[in-house]
């Protein structure tokens, strides 16, 4: 807007403008960027994390994969990624965007989401697993009904003491209710992304690996800010003043939703699958 025009207005004018030229040129209302809350932890010789800002790519060669870690520990939130996979032919590459205590292994917990690469033709899985003290083996599977390599899509998991849900979109598609102890998370969780080559079991179990002929393999991610309580200081993480831990279950609206996607989308529960190895399903399928 010129000076000349400015001048011109009417006092009662310029008092509706500055303000609302003062929020939209304010530092607080820019997106984060990647620097703010994250920090790479592989792929760190700049070909294959790419900082850009307010979106990072994740690059996987035959040389190399990246991945990126959260700079706090959150005693709750809820997490999001918006998140563009390979386009295209990725069979055996596995994009991951998970919570995860520290260390990384052993008697842990997790809270997985993997996008399994394809062949041409066939939809990215999305593989939904859940470790507590070290046990795994609780994994969840959908085929994603749009191409999620053509654009970016939403993936959040809400993380508070009575619930844990993860989306898609805002559809729900995996619920764990805070009902039984040691049957739901509650140590604090780093935020993290990768990208690595999962050949040996990813796609058709192993039947289709990772054909670095058609490499590098790229992940985008966008949205670098964070809605979670950090887990220093004594900080009241289940405080109900939190927005997160209002949400105490889903909403009917909600149910619908994810009963319509598990029906249409889902092809693997772990809760369901009778030829598990281990003869007793853990309690938590029981439970919710």
């Amino acid at each position: 807007m010129q000076l000349a025009m400015v001048s011109s207005l009417q006092p009662w004018v310029l008092l509706l403008i500055f303000p609302l030229l003062s929020l939209v040129l304010s530092p607080a209302a820019l997106a984060a960027v990647f620097n703010d809350n994250f920090v790479a932890v592989g792929g760190t010789d700049s070909n294959h994390l790419v900082d850009q800002g307010t979106a990072v790519r994740l690059v996987l060669d035959k040389s190399s994969g990246a991945g990126f870690s959260s700079k706090e520990a959150y005693g709750s939130g809820f997490f999001h990624m918006r998140i563009k996979t390979p386009p295209g032919y990725s069979a055996g590459v596995v994009t991951a965007f998970y919570l995860t205590t520290e260390p990384e292994q052993g008697d842990h917990d997790e809270v997985d989401l993997e996008f399994l690469g394809n062949v041409d033709g066939k939809p990215v899985i999305l593989q939904t697993n859940i470790f507590l003290n070290g046990k795994g083996d609780r994994e969840q599977r959908y085929e994603l009904w749009f191409d999620a390599g053509a654009d970016f899509h939403d993936y959040k998991i809400l993380w508070n003491p009575y619930q844990l849900v993860v989306f898609v979109d805002d559809t729900p598609i995996r619920v764990l209710k805070n009902l039984a102890p040691s049957q739901f998370p509650v140590r604090p969780f780093k935020i993290r992304a990768s990208i690595w080559d999962g050949s040996d079991w990813a796609t058709d179990n192993g039947k289709y690996r990772v054909d670095y002929n058609r490499a590098p393999f790229i992940t985008v991610l966008q949205d670098f800010d964070v809605d979670g309580c950090p887990a220093t200081g004594g900080a009241p993480c289940g405080s109900p003043s939190l927005s997160w831990n209002t949400i105490q279950s889903l909403t009917p609206a909600q149910w619908e939703a994810y009963k319509d996607a598990k029906s249409k989308h889902m092809t693997y529960d772990y809760c369901t699958n009778k030829d598990r190895a281990c003869a007793q399903l853990p309690g938590e399928c029981n439970n919710n």
